[in-house]
């Protein structure tokens, strides 16, 4: 019995010491500027965090307001890069206030997107869920 509890006991902390040594880090990025230059440095800025912090890296790029034409076909200019980080599990999410509130056609916007019920809202749930937060 006290081996088969001091077994557990060892597990655990052999669990707590792996995750200390490779740590998940979560990162949220808000877009909200149709800035196209913009665009591409954050783009640039996930495939350097992924880089640096390991593909384990969780990132997720909520865009809303002006941002939101960087997931829009026929307006972005970074479908292949969105199409080559959605691939490396990186999330990119679509503001549903600023669709319905611009009108925008639910099927222009890019399949690799996923869509939230409010962009800043996302942004602040995922930063009390510990996220660091970058802002573009």
């Amino acid at each position: 019995m006290k081996k088969s509890i001091l077994s557990i006991i060892i597990a655990i902390f052999a669990v707590f010491a792996a995750q200390a040594q490779n740590p998940v880090h979560k990162v949220v990025i808000q877009l909200n500027t149709s800035d196209t230059l913009v665009w591409h440095g954050a783009l640039k800025n996930i495939s350097n965090l992924q880089t640096a912090l390991g593909k384990t890296t969780q990132i997720e790029l909520v865009a809303h307001g002006s941002g939101i034409g960087i997931l829009i076909d026929g307006k972005t200019t970074q479908k292949a890069k969105v199409a080559e980080l959605a691939a490396l599990g990186v999330l990119f999410k679509a503001c549903e206030n600023t669709i319905r509130e611009r009108k925008i056609d639910r099927s222009t916007i890019l399949t690799q997107a996923g869509t939230v019920p409010s962009g800043v809202a996302e942004v602040v749930l995922k930063q009390e869920a510990g996220w660091a937060y970058l802002k573009y």
